[in-house]
C-alpha cells in the first residue's frame, strides 16, 4: 500500500537521526557533503514542490523561504542556497525542519489517497527513492563529519562483528568465474521503478570476460600499498597522479596508522582493519591504479550488469546493525559473492546516456540527466543503501576523484 510505504520511508529518515544533537545536524564537514537537517528538509520540498504545490490546489507552503533553502541543484525550479555554505544554516531550527516534515507529510497523505493518474503515482515514487537516496547520503555525511572530530565519536553501537572469514588470494585463477561473451540486452526493461538513467534497455556486445569471485579486500589493499602503490606515478592516470600528489594520499579514506597497525573510522567508531573485508572509500583513481598494479582491470558497467544477472539482490544493506562492509561468507569459488550491498563497485564506464535516452520535461528532468559528463558508474549498493533500493541495472555515478561514500571494486579480466 503506497500510503504505508511513504510513512515507512519518511519515518526511516528522522530514524537515522536518532541520538544525534541539532549541532551534529547542522555542520557542514566539506562541500560534497550536507547537514543532516538540510537532508530532511530538502527531501520534504522535492514532495511538497513536484507534488503538492503542482497537485493539490489547497495546499499552502510551509514557508516561502523554503523553496530558496532546500533547493539543490534543480535550475527550473528556481534560485537557491550555495551548496557550500548549507552549513550555516542554523536556523531553521531542528523543530521547525521537523514541523515542515509533519506539514508536508498531512498533505501528502490526501494526495495519496486520491491519486489516481499513472503521472502523479510516479512521481510520488521517484520521490520516495530519491528520499533513500537520501538517507545513504545521510549516513556516508555524518561519518565524514564524525571523522574530522579528534574525539571520533560513535554514530551508532556496534552489533557484534561476524567472524572473518578466509580470503582468497589475489589472481587466484580458482578464483574468478567466467561469463561468455555475445549479445546482451542490458538496462532497465521497465517493469517497476527505476531511474530514467537506467533505460532505455538496448543491446551491446560483449567479449569473454571474468570477474573476481569477491570485491578487494583490505588485505589485498594493505599489499599495494606495502609495494608503493601511492609512490609510483606508472600505475596512475596523469589526472589520478596529481590528486595523490595534491591531497597527500597514501590509503583509503579513513584509515589511520597506530602502533604499526591500521584502524579504521566508521559509524562504530574507531576500529582495527578487518583484513578480510572489502576494501571501501576509495576514489575511482585509486581503483583504477590497483586493478593495473594486479594485473586485471575494472569491469565496464555492462559487464557488471551481465555477470550479475540471475543472482539475487541481497546482501549486506542499512537495514543490518552493522553499517560497515563485512567479510563475505564462505562459499564455492565458482559463484560470485557480495555483488549486492557491503560496498559500491567501480566500473571502467563512464557515465553517459544509453541510446534513445530522453529526459522528462520539467525540473525534474534535471534528476539524474545533466550529469552525464565526467562521472564514473558504480554497481551494486553498500552496507548504507537501504534494502530494496537496488537492483542489476541500478547505475550510481560519482566523480572520479571522490572517496566519502562506500566505494570498492572488483576486477575483471579477458577470457
Amino acid at each position: 500500500m503506497l500510503a504505508q510505504r511513504f510513512a515507512v520511508v519518511r519515518r526511516a529518515s528522522i530514524d537515522l537521526c536518532a541520538g544525534l544533537t541539532e549541532a551534529d545536524m547542522t555542520v557542514q564537514s566539506m562541500d560534497d557533503a550536507s547537514p543532516l537537517k538540510w537532508h530532511l528538509a530538502h527531501t520534504t520540498w522535492f514532495f511538497e514542490t513536484f507534488l503538492l504545490i503542482p497537485c493539490s490546489p489547497n495546499y499552502s507552503p510551509f514557508s516561502a523561504d523554503f523553496a530558496f533553502l532546500f533547493n539543490s541543484y534543480y535550475e527550473a525550479a528556481g534560485p537557491r542556497h550555495p551548496r557550500p555554505l548549507r552549513g550555516l544554516l542554523t536556523r531553521p531550527t531542528l523543530p521547525e525542519v521537523l514541523a515542515y516534515r509533519a506539514h508536508v507529510d498531512d498533505a501528502m497523505a490526501f494526495l495519496i489517497e486520491a491519486a489516481q493518474d499513472d503521472a502523479t503515482l510516479a512521481l510520488i515514487d521517484l520521490g520516495l527513492h530519491h528520499e533513500q537516496q537520501h538517507q545513504e547520503l545521510m549516513l556516508t555525511d555524518v561519518l565524514h563529519l564524525f571523522a574530522q572530530n579528534p574525539l571520533r565519536p560513535v554514530y551508532r553501537a556496534a552489533n557484534p562483528a561476524q567472524p572473518a572469514t578466509a580470503a582468497p588470494v589475489l589472481g587466484d585463477l580458482h578464483d574468478w568465474v567466467a561469463v561468455n561473451g555475445g549479445r546482451f540486452t542490458v538496462g532497465h526493461d521497465g517493469n517497476g521503478f527505476a531511474f530514467d538513467c537506467e533505460g532505455p534497455s538496448h543491446d551491446v556486445l560483449l567479449r569473454d570476460f571474468a570477474l573476481a569471485a569477491q570485491p578487494v579486500t583490505n588485505a589485498q589493499w594493505c599489499a599495494f600499498i606495502d609495494d608503493g602503490g601511492y609512490r609510483n606515478p606508472a600505475l596512475w592516470l596523469s589526472d589520478g597522479w596529481q590528486t595523490v600528489q595534491r591531497e597527500a594520499w597514501e590509503a583509503p579514506l579513513y584509515w589511520e596508522r597506530r602502533d604499526d597497525r591500521w584502524w579504521r573510522m566508521t559509524l562504530h567508531g574507531m576500529h582495527p582493519l578487518d583484513a578480510h573485508a572489502p576494501v571501501s572509500h576509495v576514489s575511482y583513481f585509486e581503483a583504477d591504479a590497483f586493478a593495473r598494479w594486479a594485473g586485471k582491470r575494472l569491469p565496464t558497467e555492462f559487464e557488471w550488469e551481465v555477470a550479475a544477472r540471475g543472482t539475487a539482490t541481497h546482501g549486506h544493506f542499512a537495514d543490518s546493525l552493522w553499517l560497515d562492509p563485512l567479510s563475505g561468507a564462505n562459499a564455492s569459488a565458482a559463484r560470485l559473492r557480495q555483488m549486492f550491498g557491503s560496498v559500491w563497485e567501480w566500473t571502467a564506464s563512464p557515465y553517459m546516456s544509453y541510446p534513445g535516452f530522453r529526459p522528462a520535461a520539467g525540473a525534474v528532468g534535471e534528476y539524474n540527466g545533466k550529469f552525464m559528463c565526467g562521472q564514473f558508474v558504480l554497481r551494486g549498493g553498500s552496507c548504507v543503501t537501504p534494502a530494496g533500493h537496488i537492483r542489476a541495472t541500478y547505475r550510481n555515478f560519482f566523480y572520479p576523484h571522490q572517496r566519502w561514500q562506500f566505494t570498492g571494486l572488483r576486477l575483471a579480466e579477458d577470457r
